[in-house]
């Protein structure tokens, strides 16, 4: 009845999405039986946590992405790609830089740094925008949902025990598959809708080739985040990420494997400040700090230009902000009324192949609660007794379940509106569109996990790459 109220709303009546949402919140809270005055607190806790988690990296995000805009270095890398793969490849040179940007950065993130480089392929090759966004779009929620180091597919891991670089490897077999239906085929279907960024997002401007910044400087500031990211990954795999809430002593890490006490000072505060700036919002923030530089200063530009155009790059994106707000709102109203708990009442004495029944289990609580990473990491607690008594590799659960979870993407989805906004496209056609597109990728991925789970039995996964090739 909510998803019916939000769709008259927004499509009937022509009311903005975000006073729809609002809306739409306030009456499913009074139909969930919240108490009245608790309906408004749980709102407003929703949009403080979506904010909270979101806000920096949306707004740092913005900023580097004009950077790279501004100064030229979108066209540097543009023309570097277009002649080294042709307009005729483009789309593959797409998800290969989709694929290495998203792999070690969450999926807002990523997608910000490389949507003006999408606007820009678009503006200067003269190719649909949609043809170049839905191929983008596509690799980096592949990388998301399926991956390691994603917090959702690494902390379901521990859930289910698997271990993360089989998890990995597991992850890695349906990508190519799923790169080319849910990017390459599914854009040739919308390639004829004239779509264009929306305004004061992108300005498109020929910028001569003496003044902008060099192939390599535009590259580097482009992927700081992706390198400062992937640091904290790679620490990640070969240390344990601790519980949530649990601090590592990485100085007592480094005396594990360094005698030296000098040697072992100097490691241990160097894995400190790794992770400290591989967590998404400082590795932004220094990519940032360094476009300032590289992209700005360095140019001839003064501070005062440069913070001119900061600005100008997070006021395009207050409405935006407000709708992702509004999205968590109504997330956590459906959350607050108990939605989970219940799928997992009924799923709990459903007798089916655990890894179709976690499949399904994530792709319900996705319809409802609208996160794929909280579907996914609601989804295992309530497999883990079915995947221990069944035998089923650990690994392949972490996949189904992850597949799941990017199934029915809607009204509360941020990835929904942010494709929404940034693409300039209606309801209808997201629907058409980034709906169909993560059903594509969930998909791809439960039929990757039927099939080794079919042609190879119950085996450990450390044989299941081996056995493939």
């Amino acid at each position: 009845m909510g998803i019916i109220l939000l769709l008259l709303l927004m499509m009937v009546v022509k009311l903005d999405a975000f006073f729809s949402l609002i809306i739409t919140a306030l009456f499913v809270g009074l139909l969930s039986g919240i108490p009245l005055l608790e309906i408004i607190h749980v709102i407003c806790n929703g949009v403080g946590q979506t904010m909270g988690n979101i806000i920096l990296i949306l707004c740092f995000g913005a900023m580097l992405g004009k950077l790279i805009e501004h100064s030229g270095a979108a066209h540097a890398i543009v023309y570097k790609l277009t002649a080294l793969f042709g307009l005729k490849k483009i789309q593959y040179a797409i998800l290969i830089t989709g694929f290495l940007v998203g792999l070690p950065m969450m999926y807002n993130a990523s997608f910000l740094v490389l949507i003006p480089i999408i606007y820009t392929f678009a503006s200067t090759t003269g190719l649909p925008l949609l043809y170049l966004g839905i191929p983008l779009a596509a690799t980096l929620s592949i990388a998301h949902g399926y991956l390691p180091p994603h917090p959702a597919p690494t902390y379901v891991s521990f859930i289910y025990g698997a271990d993360l670089n089989k998890t990995l490897l597991v992850g890695l077999v349906p990508v190519i598959p799923a790169c080319l239906f849910a990017g390459i085929y599914l854009s040739k279907f919308f390639k004829h809708i004239k779509v264009s960024p929306p305004k004061n997002l992108f300005e498109n401007k020929h910028i001569p080739e003496e003044k902008r910044p060099g192939l390599a400087i535009s590259i580097f500031t482009a992927i700081t985040p992706v390198i400062l990211m992937l640091f904290g990954a790679l620490i990640d795999i070969f240390i344990q990420t601790p519980p949530k809430g649990v601090q590592l002593d990485y100085m007592a890490i480094s005396a594990s494997f360094i005698s030296i006490p000098l040697f072992n000072s100097v490691a241990g505060y160097l894995l400190t400040t790794l992770k400290f700036f591989s967590e998404p919002n400082m590795a932004l923030l220094a990519a940032v700090l360094l476009g300032i530089y590289t992209l700005g200063i360095r140019r001839g530009e003064t501070m005062g230009e440069i913070m001119k155009l900061l600005g100008k790059s997070v006021s395009a994106i207050g409405m935006i902000i407000l709708i992702i707000g509004a999205g968590g709102a109504f997330s956590f109203i459906l959350r607050e009324g108990g939605v989970n708990e219940y799928i997992g009442q009924i799923t709990a004495n459903i007798q089916v192949n655990p890894l179709l029944l976690a499949f399904c289990t994530a792709a319900i609580l996705r319809l409802a609660v609208g996160s794929a990473t909280v579907a996914t990491m609601t989804a295992a607690p309530i497999m883990l007794p079915i995947a221990l008594s069944s035998g089923v590799s650990p690994e392949l659960m972490v996949l189904a379940t992850g597949s799941g979870s990017l199934l029915f993407s809607h009204f509360n989805d941020v990835g929904f509106w942010m494709f929404k906004e940034y693409f300039n496209v209606s309801i209808k056609q997201t629907f058409a569109i980034w709906t169909v597109m993560e059903s594509i990728v969930g998909l791809v991925g439960l039929g990757a996990c039927l099939l080794m789970d079919q042609f190879m039995g119950r085996i450990p996964a450390e044989n299941i790459i081996t056995a493939l090739f």
